[in-house]
């Protein structure tokens, strides 16, 4: 795709980011993978994210993401695949090379390793990466990444390949001068974790969309969700809300680096040998797994 084409795609629907599966020393697993991406192709979400946040990007060598983001592409059918990219602006500019030789139909930018960095270092970063690649770019602002609304103007205006902005701050007097600024110039995407629980102030700060991590293992529930939310059918959302989203918000903030692990561990109990996250991550316990189970009994496949 061409970047107005993933543009489109990127606010079309429901979107989402597939954990990476592992096998049991640690190593990517394309098979298992494959089968999991060509299962959440046959739901509604246009583009999917191979190597994203939720797919343990940070915990991946640079070599490894090529390779998944082929895998994807093998398996997702006419579903679009967006690729992770990050690290400091050389790796990154050769990830982003690398992927978009591999299929990549776009890329999303994770924050820079480590530091935090003043707005004309990430203005240099941002457009290092964008002008290495034919492909779109949407930048995920969070953490020690966070583009000023003036810095972000300045992007658009020396890169017509950057076509989305993410965000996972929860600053939404920060992303509702964005889209003031911006307008159509770029996608929005809410980023926060278990975004469902955001989705409603999103939208009505003009975020286009979000991307559900949930939908790797109920994609059922999350596709039923964020049609409710576009149709204003509050009185669904809060039902879901309720029957779903908060008890699993509750399991998911018991540790940190359940919002990855738990969904791993949902991909699992859906019967995909996805595999345990790889450290700095841990797994659930036995005992949350076991709750977790039973919350998504409902929607077993």
């Amino acid at each position: 795709m061409n970047p107005q084409e993933i543009k489109a795609a990127l606010g079309a629907g429901l979107l989402s980011f597939p954990v990476t599966h592992f096998d049991a020393e640690g190593r990517f697993k394309p098979e298992s993978y494959r089968r999991h991406i060509d299962w959440l192709s046959g739901f509604e979400a246009p583009v999917l994210f191979a190597a994203g946040g939720t797919g343990e990007f940070f915990s991946l060598a640079p070599s490894e993401i090529p390779g998944i983001v082929r895998a994807a592409k093998e398996a997702s059918g006419k579903t679009a695949i967006v690729s992770g990219c990050g690290f400091g602006t050389h790796v990154g500019v050769e990830l982003a090379r690398e992927v978009e030789k591999a299929g990549a139909d776009g890329i999303l930018l994770l924050p820079h390793y480590l530091i935090d960095a003043p707005q004309e270092g990430l203005y240099q970063h941002v457009k290092r990466i964008c002008q290495s690649v034919g492909i779109g770019v949407m930048v995920y602002n969070r953490d020690n990444s966070v583009l000023a609304v003036d810095t972000l103007k300045r992007l658009c205006d020396e890169c017509p390949n950057l076509i989305g902005f993410k965000d996972g701050t929860g600053d939404i007097g920060l992303v509702r001068q964005v889209t003031a600024t911006m307008g159509d110039r770029l996608t929005y995407l809410g980023g926060m974790p278990t975004a469902e629980l955001f989705a409603e102030a999103y939208l009505g700060a003009g975020f286009t969309t979000y991307s559900s991590a949930v939908f790797n293992f109920v994609p059922e529930l999350a596709v039923d969700f964020y049609k409710a939310l576009r149709r204003g059918d509050r009185a669904r959302c809060e039902t879901i809300l309720n029957e779903f989203f908060y008890p699993f918000m509750e399991l998911r903030s018991r540790r940190k680096g359940y919002a990855v692990a738990a969904i791993k561990a949902g991909v699992r109990l859906q019967g995909f040998a996805a595999g345990k996250v790889r450290p700095p991550l841990d797994d659930l316990t036995a005992e949350e797994e076991g709750m977790l189970e039973r919350l998504i009994a409902p929607w077993k496949r």
